[in-house]
């Protein structure tokens, strides 16, 4: 028979939130009776709504930066395990600025939750679409392969152009986004950074080049950069380089 550990004291008491308070009156309560939930499966759900609320962009309701983050690292190392062809885009709402300064910062945030809806229909359950920062948004687009990048980064542009944006009721928008995209190097573990940094580029390009389009940086394009070179090198046995030829022939 195992002996549980000692339980560790909590004063509840202490914690600042109300939902800390609540939970000391929870079992006294007629509807926890009803429902039989016990005072750790109240803690676990006030836990789990604590976690989604800290990975979702309250204005959109997308995943914020920080949940964006975890599934690029996770990717990361599902390309560097199984090859796998991962795209991500970065788009930036062209002038946003200026519908801001002309229509008031309610009709920016009007216009930034009806892009998030239409962003999460144009593509798959499987892909993760989340709000980067002030009007830029990050999609990640696993099991993509490059021929159907282009298609797809098109389809979103398109879509998002022909979209009317209700911001008053006399007052509808257009709008457009310049697109920037990068293809993870396959089989290469990567970091974060640089893989943004290169959708950050063509990002850079479509607004520069006139915005409203599209760049991506393809697979057959893209040079290992020296620091994904040391990354995939690292790991090697370099204990016992190989001889060189003068030595080989000394040795023959």
């Amino acid at each position: 028979m195992t002996s549980q550990p000692p339980a560790i004291p909590v004063d509840l008491h202490a914690l600042r939130l109300d939902d800390a308070r609540a939970l000391l009156a929870h079992d006294a309560q007629d509807g926890d009776r009803q429902t039989g939930e016990s005072a750790l499966d109240y803690l676990q759900r006030l836990i789990d709504g604590l976690c989604e609320l800290s990975l979702r962009d309250p204005l959109t309701g997308l995943g914020n930066r920080r949940h964006f983050h975890g599934v690029l690292g996770r990717s990361i190392e599902a390309v560097a395990r199984t090859g796998d062809s991962v795209l991500l885009l970065l788009l930036d709402i062209d002038r946003f600025k200026s519908i801001n300064d002309t229509h008031g910062h309610l009709a920016g945030d009007q216009v930034l939750r009806t892009i998030a809806a239409c962003l999460t229909r144009c593509v798959r359950p499987v892909d993760t679409v989340a709000r980067y920062g002030g009007e830029e948004f990050a999609i990640i687009l696993p099991h993509c392969r490059p021929a159907f990048g282009q298609v797809v980064a098109e389809r979103i542009r398109e879509t998002i152009a022909a979209l009317p944006i209700a911001v008053a009721p006399m007052l509808t928008l257009q709008v457009t986004v310049s697109i920037g995209g990068a293809f993870a190097p396959e089989w290469v573990r990567s970091t974060a950074d640089l893989w943004i940094e290169r959708a950050d580029q063509q990002l850079y390009r479509a607004k520069t080049d006139g915005r409203n389009r599209i760049y991506l940086d393809q697979p057959r394009e893209s040079a290992v950069s020296a620091e994904e070179k040391g990354l995939l090198f690292s790991q090697l046995d370099l204990e016992h380089p190989p001889q060189s030829a003068a030595s080989d022939r000394a040795n023959a």
